[in-house]
This record gives structure tokens, sequence and C-alpha cells, in this order.
């Protein structure tokens, strides 16, 4: 086992053996550096169902600064889309685009109605400098630079290490544990950057069904994971919902983060996630956004600017 370094390296090289023998007994994985039959069970990654892992996901955030004047002040939230496409040898582009702003409450679109209906903004209520717009924006995509391969807890990771992640709910907690730990994670923040760490293999990383569900019910098992039963997304589907909730230390200030995910049991897919901060018990809007993952699996399409929803 060697510490993580910038840029990380992965911390089990599963079709090549482990670092070493305890960590494979930690993990319940077969010692693969002792083992050539089951190095070569372990190397049968399943193979790519498509030319890229592709994401299309709709982020949501209200403006934390009100616009308007007088008694017209109202709150806008911004709205994007962002693509991913990530080949298999961990090549990867990414397509953003601006989808405008819209009143938040029907309270907000009364006030900027009232403000005269702008459909842009340079100053905010209090004079600061913004660009805001209610029309969409053209977009872009670019190709990402830089290693070529998948990150997750600290460890970057190829494609078939991502194929043969545990699919065992307890086994993928042991691995990701030791990665925080080799990622030199602090030991109070090791719970917290796996449950943040365990949506990603729902949708971010090309992960195996099997493993993705293995994910789904680590997660549940994580201190401050809640099974709220079933919830509609943003986009109308039906799906799992969870509560994450944690408080930030501090001295002065109250700080609670809870995330709302809506997870697809039937594909093992994430739908959208939420994210609500309260500071001293006030909602915190500089914090407050939301995420509604339209797409995610393997696609032929090459990578182009998003399409508008």
């Amino acid at each position: 086992m060697k510490r993580a370094t910038a840029p990380a390296r992965p911390l089990i090289a599963l079709g090549a053996g482990l670092a070493a023998v305890g960590t494979a007994a930690l993990l319940g994985l077969p010692n693969l550096a002792k083992a050539p039959e089951a190095r070569l069970t372990a190397a049968a990654s399943a193979p790519p169902e498509g030319a890229y892992w592709h994401t299309r996901v709709l982020t949501k955030h209200p403006e934390h600064r009100q616009l308007g004047s007088g008694a017209n002040l109202y709150t806008v939230v911004q709205q994007s889309l962002v693509e991913e496409w990530t080949a298999p040898d961990g090549r990867r582009w990414v397509g953003s685009r601006e989808l405008g702003a819209y009143p938040q409450s029907a309270a907000d679109r009364a006030a900027w109605r009232r403000d005269g209906s702008p459909t842009k903004w340079t100053r905010t209520a209090n004079g600061q400098t913004v660009s805001l717009s209610t029309k969409p924006a053209k977009g872009h995509v670019t190709p990402v630079r830089g290693d070529n391969t998948f990150f997750l807890l600290g460890q970057r990771l190829t494609y078939d290490e991502v194929q043969r992640l545990p699919a065992n709910p307890e086994a993928l907690k042991a691995w990701l544990t030791q990665a925080a730990r080799v990622s030199q994670m602090s030991e109070a923040s090791v719970d917290r950057n796996i449950t943040s760490a365990l949506p990603s293999l729902l949708h971010e990383l090309p992960a195996p069904k099997e493993v993705r569900a293995a994910a789904y019910q680590a997660l549940l098992t994580m201190p401050g994971v809640t099974s709220r039963g079933k919830s509609v997304d943003g986009a109308g589907r039906t799906g799992a919902a969870l509560s994450i909730e944690y408080q930030l230390p501090g001295q002065k200030e109250t700080i609670k983060v809870t995330t709302d995910l809506v997870v697809d049991t039937g594909t093992m897919l994430l739908l959208s996630d939420s994210q609500t901060t309260l500071r001293n018990g006030k909602v915190f809007l500089n914090k407050t956004m939301s995420q509604t993952v339209l797409q995610a699996g393997w696609t032929n399409t090459e990578p182009v600017v998003p399409a508008l929803p």
C-alpha cells in the first residue's frame, strides 16, 4: 500500500494484485498476488457498452443576492446543463450551457413584473455587479486535459479497475475506508467522505450495475443517512428517496447540510440530488442547489454542445 500523491495512483490495482496480503484480507478479496487463478477471474471485467459513458445533468441554484429595487426585490434561480462524455481509456469531454434565470417563487415573479420584467441584469439590488439573463446561452464543448483516469475518493482508477470494484456493500465500504486513509484524510472525516463518494458510483463513474447496487446498499448503512420512502425528482420520475444530514464543526456558527437523493433502484442510477445548507437555522442561499440527472449511461453519440431541454 502506498500513500497517495498528486496525481494519486490507484489504491488497489485489482487486475495486477493487491499491494499487501493484509489489505486483501481487510477487503474480503482474494490475495491476487499469490493466486494466479483468482487473478484471471478478476481480470475479466465487463466490456464497455458504448463509445462513451455519458451524463447529462441539469443544475439549478438560487442567486444569493436579491435583484430589483425599492419594494420590488426578488430572487432568481440560475440553471445550467452540463454533459460529460468519458471514453473507456479515460479521455473526457465536457459540454456546458447556461439556460437562463427565472424568478424563484410566485412572490418573486410578482416583484419581477413590478420591476418591469427585465430579461437581463448587470447589477444586484445593492449595486453589486452581476451578469444574468433569462435567455439561454450558446454553450460549448471542450476536451478535458490531464490524467486519463477515473477519480474516486482520492484514487485514480483505470476503466478496468472501476469494473472490478467490490460488488459487496461491506467490501466496498472497506475499500473506500482504506482509500480515504491512504489519501490522508482525517479519521474524523472518513465516514463523511465515504458518504459523499458513494453517490458518484451511481452516475459519474462507469461502474457495473452490481457495483452501483453495492454502493446504494452501503449508502443506506452510513451515519446520517435516512431512507425516506418514495419521491419524485425534478423530471417527474419516481425513485427511492434518501436524506444525508451532517453538521459542520464550528464554534460561532451552526452549519447543517442536508442532501436529498432520489435513486432509480431498477437501474441503480441516481435521478437527482439537492442540497440545502442552514446557517444558524436559516437557509444559506449561496450553498443551496439541485441537480437532476437527465441521462446516465453508455452512448455512441459524439460529444456536442448540450441541446436545450
